[in-house]
C-alpha cells in the first residue's frame, strides 16, 4: 500500500462519511506545509532571487496544471459548459475585487489595495494578507474535489502544499530579518495557513447541500488560480529577469502535478 493510499484510509477512518470533515483534513496538507516553509527563515538560512523566482514559477506550474486537470475538466464532466464558463468567470471577477479592495503586499511587487491602508499595516501583515488570497481559492478548490473524489482532493491538497512552502517562507521572512520577531512570523505563517482548511471545509459544505454547485465551485476555483498566476506569480518572478529560471520552475510544476494527477492512485 503507498503513501498515498494511507493518507486516503486515514481520513476516511476519522471522518467515515462526513466529506466535510474529510475536506478540512486534506485541505490541512496544505496548511502544515506552508508552517514548513516558514522554518528555514526561523533557523536563518536565505534563499537568492533568482531560488525565489524558481519556487514562485513551480507554484505557478501547478496551480496552472491542477485548475484544468483537477478542476476545469471535472467540472466540464459534471455540469456542462455553461455553468463551467459561470463558475470560471466569476472566479475571476471575485479575484479582481479582493486585489483591488483588500490590502496585501508581495514579497517583490510591493504593495496592491487601497492607498490609505499602507501606512496602517506592518509589511508583513501585508504580505499574510496576500497568501491569503491566494489560500482561499486553492483551499476552496481541494473543498470541492474532495466532495467529488477523495482521490483528487488529497492529489491536489499534497500539490498545492508543495507549492505553499515558498508561501510560508515568504510571510515569516519580514518579521524575523527586519523585526526580530521569529514567534511572531511563525505565527503569520500559521494563521495564513489554516485559511485553506477553513476554505476547504465551506466549499465542501456548500456542495453538500446543493450537489448542484458543484461545477461552479469546481471553475470559479479554477478561475481565481488562474487569475493569481496570470496577474501575481508570473510578473512577480519576471521583475529581475529570471524568467528562463522562473520558466524551468513553472515547467516543473506543471510535469510534477501532471504526474501526481495520472500517475498515483488510492486503493478502495
Amino acid at each position: 500500500m503507498d503513501l498515498l493510499a494511507m493518507i486516503g484510509m486515514f481520513i476516511k477512518g476519522v471522518f467515515p462519511t462526513n466529506i466535510v470533515g474529510q475536506a478540512f483534513l486534506v485541505a490541512s496538507i496544505g496548511a502544515v506545509l506552508t508552517v514548513v516553509g516558514a522554518i528555514p527563515a526561523l533557523i536563518g538560512v536565505k534563499f537568492s532571487e533568482v531560488f525565489i523566482d524558481i519556487g514562485m514559477g513551480f507554484s505557478a506550474g501547478v496551480m496552472l496544471t491542477a485548475s484544468f486537470t483537477s478542476l476545469l475538466i471535472p467540472a466540464m464532466e459534471v455540469g456542462g459548459a455553461l455553468p463551467t464558463v459561470l463558475g470560471f468567470v466569476l472566479g475571476v471577477t471575485l479575484m479582481v475585487v479582493m486585489d483591488k479592495f483588500l490590502p496585501h503586499e508581495h514579497l517583490i511587487k510591493g504593495y496592491e489595495g487601497p492607498p490609505a491602508w499602507r501606512r496602517r499595516l506592518r509589511v508583513a501583515w501585508l504580505m499574510a494578507f496576500a497568501i491569503i488570497i491566494h489560500n482561499i481559492p486553492e483551499g476552496a478548490a481541494v473543498g470541492a474535489t474532495v466532495a467529488e473524489d477523495l482521490r483528487d482532493g488529497i492529489i491536489l491538497a499534497i500539490a498545492i502544499g508543495i507549492q505553499n512552502i515558498p508561501e510560508g517562507f515568504a510571510v515569516a521572512l519580514p518579521l524575523i530579518t527586519m523585526q526580530k520577531r521569529p514567534g511572531l512570523g511563525l505565527g503569520l505563517a500559521t494563521f495564513s495557513g489554516v485559511v485553506e482548511p477553513l476554505a476547504a471545509a465551506l466549499a465542501a459544505t456548500i456542495v453538500m447541500f446543493s450537489r448542484q454547485s458543484l461545477p461552479y465551485a469546481l471553475s470559479l476555483a479554477a478561475g481565481a488560480m488562474v487569475y493569481i498566476v496570470s496577474h501575481e506569480i508570473i510578473p512577480e518572478t519576471h521583475r529581475y529577469g529570471h524568467e528562463l529560471h522562473s520558466t524551468i520552475g513553472l515547467v516543473i510544476g506543471l510535469l510534477l502535478m501532471f504526474i501526481l494527477d495520472q500517475g498515483l492512485t488510492i486503493d478502495p
